[in-house]
């Protein structure tokens, strides 16, 4: 009775493994397309383009955001300190450093735009950290993809043309 018990306990965690990779398994493989109601579409008869995925190929696959030009890259001078406030507390600290890339020779109009940089990059992290962006693994790869495209788009809008890209350099999340 005594080797009894030890052999049931495995067989029962074995079939609760398999039962549980059974149902976990996604049933459907294809993908789905929402669709474009008439707001998404421009005057040009283009729909808008997503915040959250990235400019793609004709095969649908992700394009790296690479100038033609050569470019240059700036290391902004300060680190971003991003409160992660659950239940009313601060929670913990997130610690975010950025290159932009840029323009060969733009550096300097970088640097005179800063303070305006820095506002506009605190405010997409701050709103990512206020959405759970930071909570949890927020190293996986759709969390990091949606805050990249957002400081790009942000840092786009900001600095105009001569910014290619923004460069997350380091982050570290640090627990109170």
């Amino acid at each position: 009775m005594g080797k009894l018990i030890p052999l049931l306990i495995a067989l029962t965690g074995l079939a609760g493994g398999l039962g549980t990779g059974f149902f976990m398994q996604s049933g459907d493989k294809d993908v789905t397309h929402a669709e474009v109601t008439e707001g998404d579409v421009h005057e040009d008869g283009h729909a808008g383009e997503s915040p959250v995925c990235p400019p793609t190929d004709s095969a649908g696959h992700a394009l790296p955001p690479t100038p033609d030009a050569p470019a240059d890259f700036v290391k902004l001078a300060n680190q971003f300190v991003v409160p992660v406030v659950v239940e009313n507390d601060v929670d913990a600290m997130v610690v975010v450093t950025l290159s932009l890339e840029v323009e060969q020779g733009a550096q300097q109009e970088i640097y005179n735009m800063e303070p305006k940089l820095r506002d506009a990059f605190l405010r997409v992290l701050f709103d990512h950290a206020n959405m759970g962006g930071f909570k949890g693994n927020f190293l996986n790869h759709l969390g990091l993809e949606t805050l990249r495209t957002a400081l790009r788009e942000t840092g786009k809008k900001t600095a105009g043309p001569i910014l290619y890209d923004v460069l997350i350099v380091d982050m570290v999340k640090q627990a109170l």
